[in-house]
């Protein structure tokens, strides 16, 4: 099976100039059997990068949304003004108000679209429980992610609001999006709220696989020291072969794996990933 994986936006601008980078993250897959989308930015520009790669992400099958921040759901209104023949796929808590506090003021920072737009629109979606939903031969949805390494912290400043109160933001909504092929799993993250580590070994758990490659973001932005050494060692591992993260990884992460991982490659705009 070929698979075709064109990150159609990200944080940085690759090779390809008259591509249109920003905050945020998209990715489109094919395969031999279907066409997957997953996240889509915050705006029309993955569409606008498409048409300039002559990419057609309204062909897609699928859709996977990560978690319910606009930088990574955004930009669905703009695709279903395109189509609406495809499912979407999202996990439970994604449509929970989204917040940011920064001192006394609040941001916010979710979807621009609840379940009253989709259903009018006639998309049809899901919102899928804690485990591994296939939504295709060999490929999943993954989401319910254990908190089992301690070291991974969610920032107190990420808050949902229910009935007028805030709470703190512990993204059960988050989900990840894993192809099993030959060469062991191949993993998409959108920001890895819950911790990288966490959602990777949930993969592992589930799918009795090795990791082959891990694209997307990590979060390790605000990763501590300790957390960012042991992060970067645990990306050390043998069967992992291609790490092509980016977004919210941060300058630090991927500046020491440019150095110390061969394997590494700086995924932004324009980027793409064939296996065959």
């Amino acid at each position: 099976m070929t698979i075709k994986i064109t990150t159609l936006l990200e944080n940085s601008p690759g090779e390809h100039l008259g591509l249109i980078h920003e905050h945020g993250l998209c990715f489109f897959i094919e395969t031999d059997e279907c066409k997957i989308l997953f996240d889509t930015g915050h705006s029309d520009s993955f569409l606008k990068n498409a048409e300039q790669l002559m990419l057609h992400p309204s062909q897609s099958d699928f859709v996977v949304l990560s978690h319910g921040h606009y930088d990574h759901s955004g930009g669905l209104r703009f695709l279903v003004e395109k189509t609406k023949t495809f499912k979407l796929f999202v996990g439970q808590g994604f449509f929970d108000e989204k917040y940011a506090c920064r001192g006394n003021a609040w941001e916010f920072l979710g979807n621009n679209f609840d379940r009253d737009y989709l259903e009018k629109k006639g998309i049809e979606y899901y919102e899928v429980e804690p485990g591994r939903s296939e939504i295709a031969p060999g490929i999943s949805v993954i989401s319910g992610f254990p908190r089992i390494h301690e070291d991974e912290v969610i920032n107190k400043r990420f808050k949902i609001r229910k009935n007028g109160v805030f709470t703190d933001d512990r993204f059960d909504d988050e989900v990840l999006l894993a192809l099993d092929t030959p060469q062991g799993l191949i993993i998409l993250l959108g920001c890895s709220h819950p911790g990288m580590k966490n959602m990777v070994d949930r993969a592992i758990e589930l799918t009795g696989k090795d990791v082959y490659a891990i694209l997307g973001g990590t979060h390790l932005v605000e990763a501590g020291p300790e957390n960012l050494q042991e992060s970067l060692a645990y990306l050390d591992s043998d069967s992992l072969k291609i790490l092509g993260v980016s977004h919210c990884t941060g300058s630090r992460a991927t500046g020491m794996l440019e150095q110390s991982n061969g394997r590494y490659y700086h995924n932004r705009t324009g980027s793409c990933l064939i296996l065959d």
